[in-house]
């Protein structure tokens, strides 16, 4: 009974850390989403466009995706007629970088620093279109889109009624980060009651031990790669509170998390786009992996350079 009071507190406390990011930037983005604004910035971006092998108006997928969610850029790619080389390039860098504005503020909850995960992940977005774009000559057919429901309601007029449907769009993205992580804290805090979560950190330390960081992050990995980087977020947050994690091993957790996280979904819901998945899933993932080991070398070779300098400043006095 402990165990799931003390999970069931975690968790409130932790939807409510979230949820005091979420659900302002969700207020504000989804107001703006029935206004103008995102069409000038799509208007703004569109002559960019061709340098990563993409039209003009494929702007506005991009700024829906980033500034909303996956459905929302999904949405717009099925309303145009577009190469599939063009829809698979949409794809990868949706996959990188969407929702950019909730989940980049939820990350700096932990301790990072917002220009780092908005580098990562603008980075690898545009980084990813244009090698697809200077090495892949092929898919210049027009896009055959599958069946997908969309996500677009009524169009809403009125700022009584746009505020309005920002508060309740805010109020249900709350109500969503709750339901999965307040389970997930009883879970978490089961496993640890029952010392399965130094079970489960063994079994993942060979993953972590490649990646170059410790084996304490293995469930803020999980839970980032199944639900997302807002719910691997909250694992962090009380792994920090609870188990020392280290700034070194913060940071290369959710540079891993920003490049690859919520695989399942956010591979899946890119199938009525009639493009191939595989592909979008290996490059996410070798691109995570890749990434975190480069930088966890970076950093250790820094380590050791501060580290020798120290101890010749030392020995020179």
């Amino acid at each position: 009974m402990n165990t799931l009071k003390k999970g069931l507190l975690v968790g409130l406390q932790t939807t409510w850390t979230l949820g005091k990011v979420i659900f302002p930037v969700t207020l504000i983005v989804t107001i703006l989403g029935h206004t103008p604004v995102l069409d000038w910035l799509a208007a703004f971006l569109a002559p960019a466009m061709g340098y990563i092998g993409l039209r003009g108006e494929a702007a506005i997928p991009l700024v829906l995706g980033n500034a909303l969610n996956l459905y929302a850029g999904i949405g717009a790619i099925l309303t145009m007629e577009l190469t599939v080389k063009e829809v698979f390039i949409l794809a990868v860098m949706l996959s990188f970088s969407h929702n950019l504005f909730i989940e980049s503020a939820v990350a700096t909850k932990v301790g990072i620093r917002m220009s780092v995960i908005l580098a990562v992940r603008l980075g690898l977005a545009f980084g990813s279109a244009f090698l697809i774009h200077l090495f892949w000559s092929g898919g210049q057919e027009i896009a055959q889109y599958g069946f997908v429901s969309s996500s677009a309601g009524p169009e809403i007029h009125g700022w009584l009624n746009m505020v309005g449907d920002g508060l309740w769009t805010a109020a249900a993205g709350v109500a969503q980060l709750a339901l999965i992580v307040i389970p997930l804290m009883i879970l978490v805090q089961v496993m640890k009651d029952l010392n399965w979560l130094q079970t489960f950190s063994k079994w993942m330390s060979p993953f972590t031990k490649v990646l170059g960081i410790r084996e304490n992050t293995s469930t803020t990995l999980a839970s980032g790669l199944l639900f997302g980087l807002a719910f691997g977020a909250g694992v962090m947050i009380q792994a920090i509170k609870e188990d020392g994690v280290k700034k070194k091993d913060l940071y290369l957790v959710f540079i891993f998390l920003v490049a690859c996280h919520a695989v399942i979904e956010d591979t899946l819901i890119f199938i009525p786009l009639g493009i191939p998945v595989w592909p979008l899933l290996i490059i996410r993932v070798v691109t995570a992996v890749l990434l975190t080991i480069a930088v966890a070398y970076i950093w250790n070779r820094l380590e050791k350079q501060e580290a020798l300098k120290r101890k010749e400043a030392t020995y020179g006095n």
